[in-house]
């Protein structure tokens, strides 16, 4: 076995390289890093193009990116890790471990409704700025302050920002040793699997490896009143407030992630194999096997995100479709979560299979056409022929 997923992964990391090299000179990437495991074992690993065209560097393996709400997936695993060990469950109350938050309504507020975007608080606070986006205190006792749009459980509201204070939080109250999530991510999933770039809070040392970001699209300036309110201009999701070094360190829980492809895949591949990853265990198969349960009111309309229907499970990842943002997992089964940008990461527990894809010129595709990561993930299935 180990022979031909070794065969196999060769073809796969030839194919991957030459439709990456592709893209670049189509001009369509700048710098990109893929990462692929097949069976828990790496099958791709592929780093190519220029992480900074100011100075020329290139990327390496070592090279990380902003992989904005891929970040989401890490921190709600780490949820998922404190419901097994018993500490909190899925539905408890929320002020049962975080009393300040039972304000204007929200008192009613459960684990579950956090965890599946239904917690009615998709917006920032407001007038919030990025030093006050730094400052995990203020944004916790802001957020225990907030008004929820609709009562909680009642309906879809995604938390495009707020959902990694609202889940880092449980997270640090449920912690024996409350550590912030930063350090559980580090602790608790990153360095028992061996994963050496995961960081939800950059140190400073690691900076100069950060790849510089473009856009390649105008940020969204005329979105649905929620929209922009779950996302307010000054602290959108660009490199002008991504790239501040004080953002870059700062533990921003759901869209604030600095990984690089390898440690993405490894942490999917953790996922892919039902929780456990050369020997070590993080949930169990039991759990990890229910991930993909698709979320209940399945095609309710969100307000947050034009009205569309998010393919999101009740275990809150999002599930693969076959259009942008989730078409690189494509099908229904594969738990992934997309990131601004179009940053991937999905796990295919089905296939024992997942995949990492980090670049740096930020794209919002329209069609699979378009899409640079579902174009690079088909390869990879036709390559490992584990298409279907």
């Amino acid at each position: 076995m180990a022979t031909t997923i070794a065969s196999r992964g060769s073809r796969a990391e030839t194919a991957v390289r030459d439709t990456v090299l592709r893209l670049i000179d189509e001009g369509r990437e700048t710098g990109v890093q893929v990462s692929a495991y097949l069976d828990g074992e790496q099958v791709v690993d592929v780093s190519e193009g220029i992480a900074d065209p100011a100075s020329g560097r290139p990327v390496t393996p070592d090279t990380i990116f902003h992989v904005y709400s891929v970040t989401k997936a890490v921190v709600v695993t780490a949820l998922h890790m404190q419901i097994e060990r018993g500490h909190i469950g899925y539905d408890d109350l929320v002020v049962a471990y975080w009393p300040e938050y039972g304000q204007h309504g929200k008192e009613a507020t459960t684990v579950r409704h956090v965890i599946t975007h239904r917690a009615g608080v998709p917006q920032m606070p407001v007038g919030v700025t990025p030093e006050q986006m730094c400052d995990w205190d203020w944004m916790i006792a802001q957020i225990a302050a907030l008004t929820p749009i609709a009562p909680p459980g009642s309906r879809a509201l995604y938390q495009s920002m707020t959902h990694g204070w609202l889940i880092g939080e449980l997270v640090r109250r449920t912690d024996p040793q409350h550590r912030d999530i930063g350090r559980f991510v580090r602790e608790e999933i990153a360095e028992p699997l061996g994963i050496t770039d995961l960081w939800v809070g950059l140190p400073e040392e690691a900076a100069p490896r950060v790849a510089k970001l473009s856009l390649a699209y105008e940020p969204i300036t005329n979105g649905p009143e929620l929209y922009s309110a779950s996302m307010p201009p000054q602290v959108d999701l660009i490199p002008a407030v991504f790239e501040r070094p004080e953002v870059m360190r700062a533990p921003i829980a759901g869209v604030g992630g600095i990984f690089n492809a390898r440690s993405s895949a490894r942490f999917w591949a953790m996922l892919a194999q039902g929780g456990a990853l050369d020997g070590v265990r993080l949930l169990s198969a039991e759990r990890v096997a229910t991930f993909n349960q698709p979320r209940s009111n399945a095609d309710e309309p969100d307000i947050v995100m034009y009205g569309q229907p998010l393919p999101l499970s009740e275990a809150g990842y999002w599930l693969g479709q076959e259009n942008p943002p989730c078409a690189a997992a494509r099908y229904r089964r594969v738990i992934c979560h997309p990131g601004a940008g179009n940053t991937q990461g999905f796990a295919d527990m089905q296939k024992r299979f997942a995949f990492a894809f980090c670049h740096n010129r930020m794209q919002m595709p329209q069609s699979r056409d378009e899409d640079s990561s579902a174009i690079v993930a088909e390869a990879i299935r036709s390559a490992l022929d584990i298409e279907g």
